[in-house]
């Protein structure tokens, strides 16, 4: 079997069956060897120094995950198709965090923005990553969808800063940003997919993963502006942008000091205390300032929200915020109306007797979880819901558009649907002509401006 191997600085030693392609210029080479099938070992040394060795064993065909050595995060790898004599291999790079990427198919040596088979073959390439039964529910879709999110999710309508446009979460500045924690391993999935279609900016390709990603789950299908051009390097952030813009769960609410008796933060009817700052600062320091109304606030949590899960070791939260967080539905939404919460912390070992540990947030956080301590009988699938979520049920203007979601489901995918692309597209001059996910992509001039 033949692997083709993607190194970066490093000098490929000469063998009789090495042979290189062309390919962009960041990728300096690309050898395949022809070694066992669960034994192999790949090289490779940014600097010149220590090469690395990997060894594949049985395993490698159903995934396995490799750490990076500068920060420690994980990249998943799976088998593509489940084919032992087929699958992709993400490996980290110690110097960058960048992915380098192993396949049994090489990408093309040169394409076009304009060629509707190379959009057909990204897509098809972010339509296969989505099922992954080694990534936390077995899907990519929502861990895409927060990518997204939050890289488009800086926008300050009065100064035109930030938004996606630039993909600066490649950056350290962006990237250190606690909002963004656990992000690394998203940008690592598409990083293969990057490599192998390099014409396709950053910035483009985070945004259409996941448009794909809600296509996928049953969620409204969008039409893709293309054009985004990414940050050259950290001065855009430097000059621009500050931490901050992201929603935070808990700011300007009142602080708790005991995390085994969180409840002495709530207020007479069962709130937290301070919320009324919470509310203001999810409205108008975060949403109101990308230019957005109540109304389409409510539809990007309640549609949002319903995919994927929070972890103590990103978020400081934990568990999913519905039972189904891989497809799209209206449950984020009904649940928040219909069940009984909990107010708890990470000093609330009950949760652990009662079989929902994973509920349990990261030590001086505070959530909300539809477990009722000592009842255990017919107890409902582990969910949580942040504060930052709650006030929606509590702010009468924000509750009315959630009482109408949690009735109509269809009214909030289409709601979320038209939200989230405007989200997608806040700071970015992408085209008037909507570059459909069947086609058009539209082709670049020789300045380097998107024509259509």
């Amino acid at each position: 079997m033949k692997l083709r191997l993607l190194a970066l600085s490093c000098s490929t030693p000469a063998v009789s069956n090495a042979f290189v392609f062309s390919v962009p210029p960041q990728t300096r080479s690309l050898a395949a060897t022809t070694t066992a099938l669960n034994n192999y070992a790949t090289k490779w040394s940014p600097s010149g120094a220590a090469a690395a060795v990997v060894t594949a064993g049985e395993e490698a065909h159903n995934g396995y995950a490799c750490t990076s050595p500068s920060t420690g995060a994980a990249a998943t790898v799976t088998a593509r198709g489940g084919a032992r004599n087929s699958y992709a291999r993400t490996k980290w790079s110690p110097s960058s965090g960048a992915a380098l990427y192993a396949t049994d198919t090489p990408p093309p040596s040169s394409w076009s923005p304009s060629s509707d088979a190379v959009y057909d073959a990204v897509r098809a390439e972010l339509a296969l990553l989505m099922d992954n039964p080694s990534w936390d529910d077995g899907s990519l879709a929502p861990l895409f969808l927060r990518l997204a999110w939050h890289s488009s999710g800086t926008y300050d309508a009065a100064t035109g800063t930030g938004g996606s446009n630039g993909a600066g979460m490649r950056f350290a500045n962006e990237a250190a940003d606690p909002e963004n924690a656990g992000l690394n391993a998203a940008r690592a999935f598409l990083e293969p997919v990057k490599r192998k279609y390099p014409a396709v900016s950053y910035s483009d390709l985070w945004i259409l993963a996941a448009y794909v990603g809600l296509a996928h789950t049953g969620g409204p299908v969008l039409e893709f502006k293309g054009g985004r051009v990414d940050h050259p390097d950290d001065s855009y952030f430097e000059n621009h942008m500050e931490y901050g813009r992201l929603p935070a769960a808990e700011k300007y609410c009142c602080p708790h000091l005991d995390d085994s008796n969180v409840e002495a933060s709530l207020d007479g009817s069962g709130r937290v205390t301070g919320w009324e700052g919470l509310c203001d600062h999810v409205r108008n320091e975060v949403f109101y300032r990308m230019g957005f109304d109540d109304r389409e606030i409510v539809a990007l949590l309640c549609g949002g929200h319903v995919y994927g899960r929070c972890h103590p070791t990103a978020s400081g939260y934990a568990g999913p915020w519905v039972e189904d967080m891989t497809q799209f539905s209206n449950e984020y939404a009904s649940d928040m109306i219909d069940d009984e919460w909990t107010l708890v912390g990470h000093g609330d070992t009950w949760l652990d007797a009662q079989g929902a540990e994973e509920l349990r947030p990261a030590p001086g956080n505070r959530q909300f979880v539809n477990q009722v301590q000592g009842v255990v009988d017919d107890k409902p699938p582990n969910q949580m819901i942040l504060l930052s979520d709650m006030i929606l049920a509590w702010d009468a203007d924000f509750r009315v558009h959630l009482e109408a979601y949690a009735e109509d489901e269809a009214r909030l995918k289409s709601d979320f649907g038209a939200a989230f692309k405007k989200l997608t597209e806040l700071g970015c001059n992408v085209p008037k002509c909507p570059m459909h996910l069947a086609g058009n992509f539209g082709v670049v001039d020789n300045e380097g401006d998107w024509m259509t």
